[in-house]
């Protein structure tokens, strides 16, 4: 891998809209509570991560003709990610709407993202995004790609390192057809149940997940310890205990993309993830969408956190 590693992430970059629980969250009835928004998006959650870590970034999405998609680019340009995306017109930008209890917890989401299975497909076939791909020394996508976009992706990729994100237990699947192509897939528990196709854990998960055909994986299942597996074993890390428990829904991007940026820097997965869960740390403990750490921060969170043990 170069020095100075580029990375082309294809997936989602959309309206992410948060709403927390005032007090104890009560099913069918009405909770008080606070709704904030920003521009969240699996790769592009991400890539902010990548970025923060040292990696040159561009993201190829798709967006509609509203102010919604004004936003979406105005955080892509901060963010420092070149932004290859496509807007069309006549379409609404797609967004994701999460309901967590007063313990940062999701209770629910909701997705409204019915283009990225329309325009995904053709845009692969562009030669602007064929272009892109060949410039890239590795590239990430997320399962919001229906399965027909993420083979012509794979069949492009060459040899290049691909980096995939499950997104949810009813996306995951479409990722199913395409596992032997990926250099490391994450995922958490529900969804890593949905391609092994039971509730599974440890040593056993694993087994059937290299069964159905993944050589790599990283499995994180809140505060429990996040498994990982390569060639050369299973082991786990263990989080260290979060300061506060601010919001947990960014911290799975959080984890990828600071184990991305490591992987590509020359780390083995195992040094790699443990970055990871010192990003993830950071979100947890941030009220902000957006988790604000330097490079001090960082190096402090990265101290608390455990090496790999080895699972047997």
């Amino acid at each position: 891998m170069p020095t100075s590693p580029r990375i082309l992430a294809l997936g989602g970059a959309h309206i992410d809209r948060r709403g927390q629980v005032s007090g104890a969250y009560v099913p069918a009835a009405s909770n008080p509570g606070v709704m904030r928004e920003d521009v969240g998006g699996g790769v592009f959650n991400a890539l902010r991560s990548v970025v923060k870590r040292g990696v040159s970034a561009s993201l190829l999405s798709v967006r509609g003709g509203d102010a919604a998609a004004e936003t979406v680019a105005s955080a892509i340009a901060r963010a420092g990610i070149a932004d290859l995306s496509v807007v069309f017109l006549d379409r609404t930008t797609p967004s994701y709407t999460a309901l967590i209890d007063s313990e940062g917890e999701l209770i629910v989401g909701f997705a409204d993202m019915g283009l990225y299975d329309l325009a995904f497909p053709k845009q692969i076939r562009r030669a602007k995004v064929r272009e892109a791909i060949a410039e890239a020394d590795a590239i990430l996508c997320d399962a919001n790609l229906p399965t027909a976009a993420l083979e012509r992706l794979v069949a492009q990729a060459g040899d290049r390192p691909i980096f995939a994100i499950a997104i949810s237990p009813a996306k995951v699947v479409r990722l199913a057809p395409l596992l032997g192509n990926l250099s490391l897939l994450f995922m958490n528990r529900r969804e890593a149940a949905a391609l092994a196709g039971a509730d599974m854990s440890g040593l056993e998960l694993v087994k059937e997940l290299r069964r159905v055909g993944l050589t790599a994986g990283v499995v994180t299942a809140g505060g429990a310890p996040v498994l990982g597996f390569d060639e050369s074993g299973v082991f786990a890390i263990d989080p260290p205990a979060a300061r506060r428990v601010a919001d947990v829904t960014g911290a799975g991007d959080a984890l990828t993309g600071a184990t991305v940026a490591a992987l590509l820097r020359g780390q083995p997965l195992r040094a790699a993830l443990r970055e990871g869960v010192a990003a993830a740390t950071l979100a947890i403990e941030s009220a902000e969408a957006v988790p604000a750490f330097t490079a001090s921060s960082f190096a402090q969170a990265l101290a608390l956190v455990p090496e790999a043990r080895e699972v047997a």
